[in-house]
């Protein structure tokens, strides 16, 4: 299967959305609504649930099913507000010693003149920086697609999950190709330069764990349920534990040392 393969599967109208999962895997969800600022981003859903005797906080973005649903959510493409309301409900949960659980689907931020007049990046770039140092565990799970700033701003957190068949990406692999090559239609090629996949993630030590969905949560839900399932009661037993102190510079090694490459010089390499 190519990279291209796995991000139709990421794709695919039928996939889970993150609402689906949270209804399946945590029923008594009880969401709360607004960045007290401006409005409620229905792209991004967020509240307290409890999972195997965890009070948690959950925070997802949500494309939508059918094309009104869709419409409704903003495909999945959040604002400003979504990112604050997201925030809220993180400094909410370290308030309270609640574990986060955060679900990336998204092709990336709304780049509407609206949302950019209202801050888009300045909030993304706020969620960064306060992730980093909320005293309370954050699992982040790609569900389907991650797309650049937009997936990252819910991004930050001490353990990264990732389906088998979801990607991950600065940029789509149409946005690259129509940059690198100036031909959309050459994506294919460039999703396999891009390291897109689990797989390649995992080797890069982007993502912590790869969660198993069989063919695919389009086609076969209970496997991949199952999976997530097991993986985050097996976290959140870790880092429940973990004192908050060690807890933060961990998290933040995590994500200094990405991308961090270590070469030998021709002198190292004959001594």
């Amino acid at each position: 299967m190519t990279a291209y393969d796995q991000l139709k599967i990421a794709r695919h109208p039928k996939r889970l959305t993150s609402r689906s999962v949270i209804k399946k895997l945590f029923p008594d969800f009880l969401e709360l609504h607004g960045d007290r600022q401006f409005k409620d981003d229905l792209s991004i859903i967020g509240g307290i649930a409890s999972f195997k005797g965890h009070t948690v906080t959950l925070i997802a973005q949500e494309k939508g099913i059918d094309t009104e649903d869709k419409i409704k959510h903003n495909f999945g493409m959040p604002h400003p507000e979504g990112y604050r309301k997201a925030l809220r409900l993180m400094k909410q949960a370290e308030k309270f010693k609640r574990p986060i659980i955060t679900f990336i689907d998204t092709p990336g931020a709304y780049p509407g003149v609206g949302a950019e007049a209202r801050g888009q990046a300045q909030a993304i770039a706020n969620n960064l920086k306060e992730m980093m140092g909320l005293k309370t565990p954050i699992i982040v799970v790609v569900l389907s697609e991650g797309g650049s700033g937009g997936a990252l701003a819910i991004g930050v957190g001490d353990v990264v999950l990732m389906f088998e068949h979801a990607i991950y990406s600065v940029l789509s692999p149409e946005g690259f190709a129509s940059i690198l090559y100036k031909d959309a239609t050459r994506a294919p090629e460039a999703a396999e330069l891009m390291k897109i996949t689990a797989k390649d993630l995992k080797a890069l030590q982007i993502i912590d764990e790869i969660i198993k969905e069989g063919p695919g949560l389009h086609e076969n839900q209970e496997i991949g349920l199952s999976q997530l399932s097991q993986h985050l009661e097996k976290q959140l037993e870790v880092l429940t534990k973990k004192p908050a102190k060690r807890l933060l510079m961990s998290r933040y090694e995590k994500f200094r040392n990405m991308g961090t490459v270590l070469e030998r010089t021709t002198h190292e390499s004959t001594n």
